[in-house]
C-alpha cells in the first residue's frame, strides 16, 4: 500500500482539508489549522515530495519524518500541517483494518461523548446571555461557553471588573446549577487582572476558566492557578507534547485542551492526554473548526480516561453523507471505520473559500488590543 496524492483542500468558512490517497483506492481525509489557510496549504504542499510513495501505515515513522526530517522543526503552521496529514493516516489504517481509531488505541472507555456549544450575548448583557444558554439548553446542551471580556486593559477599573463580574453571577443565578458553563478569557487578561478575575468568578463553579493567559509564560499561568480554586483550562495554541510538558511540570492547569488539527494529530493528541492523565488533569480537545476534527476528536475522545468534554462548531451537516447526530448533549462513539466519515466532495467543491481574517481589536487608546 503505498500514498499516490496528498491534497490540501480549503472550504467556507475557514476550513483546510486534507486529502490521502493510496494505490489500492482507500481515501483517508484529515483537517488541518483553518488560519493563516495560505501558508498551512503550502506547507502541506511541502510535505508532499516525502510522504508519496510511502506506506500510510508506518503513521509513527512518518510523523517523525514530517517532524524530524529537517533542521527546523515546530511552529503553528508545520504542525497544522503535519496535524492534516496525520488525521488522514489513521482514517486510511481505520478503513483499512475495518475498525474505528480509537479501537487501534486501546478500545473505548465510553459509549459517548459530552458535547458543549458556544453561546454570547449580542448586547453584553445577562439578559442576552440567558436567551442564548436557554436556546442551547433547548438544544439538548447541558453545557456552554462564553466570554466575559473584549478589550481589557492590562489594569482594568472597577467598572470593567464587575461588569465582567456581574455577567457570570447573573447567568448563574438565571440559569441555576443543573447547566455546567466554562469561560472563554482568550489570553486577553494580564496575570495580575487574572487572579482579580479568576478569584471573584469562582464562587459560581465555573467548570473551567480558559486561557486566563495567553501560554507564553507558563510561570504566570501557574501563579493564576495557585490563585484561584477554579480550574484553569489551556492548550489551544500549544503543540505537541514538548509544548505540554511545562505546563503538567508547573501544575498550571487542570484541564489540557490539544487541539487535533494543530498539536499533532490523533496520536500525538493521546500522547499528550496520557503525560496529563499522569498529573490527574483532564483533557477537553479544543475544536472552534470543522467537521474532520470533529469527528478526529471524538475518535479521542471514546479512548481517552481522562476526557472531559468536547468543543465543536459543525457535526458534519454540511459535509457529510451522515453527520454525527447529537442527543441530549452526547454524540454516541461512533462505529464506522476509520474516522466514521464519508464526504461528500460535491458539498466541498461548493463551498467556496472566500478569505479569513482575524479581526483587528483596539483599546480606547488606539494601542493594538489581543484577538
Amino acid at each position: 500500500m503505498k500514498i499516490t496524492g496528498v491534497q490540501a483542500i480549503t472550504a467556507a468558512p475557514r476550513w483546510v482539508f486534507v486529502k490521502t490517497e493510496t494505490n489500492d483506492g482507500v481515501v483517508g481525509w484529515g483537517e488541518a489549522l483553518g488560519d493563516k489557510t495560505g501558508a498551512v496549504v503550502a506547507a502541506i504542499e511541502e510535505l508532499k515530495p516525502i510522504l508519496i510513495g510511502q506506506d500510510p501505515q508506518r503513521i509513527e515513522q512518518l510523523w517523525q519524518l514530517m517532524y524530524r526530517g529537517a533542521f527546523w522543526r515546530g511552529g503553528p503552521i508545520l504542525n497544522a500541517a503535519i496535524s492534516g496529514v496525520e488525521i488522514s493516516l489513521w482514517d486510511i489504517l481505520g478503513q483499512r483494518l475495518g475498525v474505528p481509531v480509537y479501537q487501534l488505541m486501546g478500545g473505548a472507555v465510553r459509549d459517548k461523548v459530552r458535547f458543549y456549544c458556544h453561546i454570547g450575548s449580542p448586547d453584553g448583557t445577562v439578559k442576552g446571555l440567558v436567551a442564548s444558554a436557554e436556546r442551547a439548553r433547548e438544544r439538548g446542551f447541558t453545557a456552554v461557553k462564553f466570554g466575559i471580556v473584549e478589550q481589557l486593559p492590562l489594569m482594568a477599573g472597577a467598572a470593567e471588573v464587575k461588569k465582567a463580574v456581574g455577567l457570570v453571577r447573573g447567568f448563574r443565578e438565571a440559569m441555576g446549577d443543573d447547566l455546567d458553563f466554562m469561560v472563554d478569557l482568550h489570553g486577553r487578561v494580564s496575570p495580575a487582572m487574572a487572579k482579580i478575575l479568576c478569584q471573584e468568578l469562582a464562587p459560581y463553579y465555573p467548570l473551567f476558566l480558559e486561557e486566563p493567559v495567553l501560554p507564553e509564560n507558563v510561570e504566570a499561568l501557574a501563579d493564576v492557578a495557585r490563585h484561584t480554586t477554579a480550574p484553569i483550562a489551556t492548550g489551544e495554541r500549544l503543540f505537541t507534547r514538548f509544548g505540554f510538558r511545562e505546563v503538567l511540570e508547573k501544575h498550571a492547569a487542570a484541564v489540557l485542551q490539544p487541539d487535533l488539527c494543530i498539536c499533532g494529530g490523533i496520536a500525538e493528541g493521546r500522547k499528550i492526554a496520557a503525560m496529563a492523565e499522569a498529573y490527574f488533569v483532564a483533557v477537553a480537545p479544543h475544536n472552534p473548526y470543522g467537521p474532520i476534527t470533529t469527528a478526529a476528536s471524538l475518535q479521542l475522545d471514546a479512548c481517552t480516561p481522562n476526557f472531559l468534554i468536547q468543543e465543536f462548531v459543525s457535526l458534519g451537516e454540511e459535509l457529510f453523507e451522515e453527520p454525527f447526530v447529537m442527543k441530549d448533549g452526547y454524540v454516541d462513539v461512533p462505529k464506522r471505520p476509520g474516522l466514521g466519515i464519508r464526504v461528500d466532495e460535491k458539498k466541498l467543491a461548493a463551498r467556496a473559500y472566500g478569505g479569513h481574517t482575524v479581526p483587528t481589536w483596539y483599546h480606547k487608546d488606539g494601542s493594538l488590543a489581543d484577538w
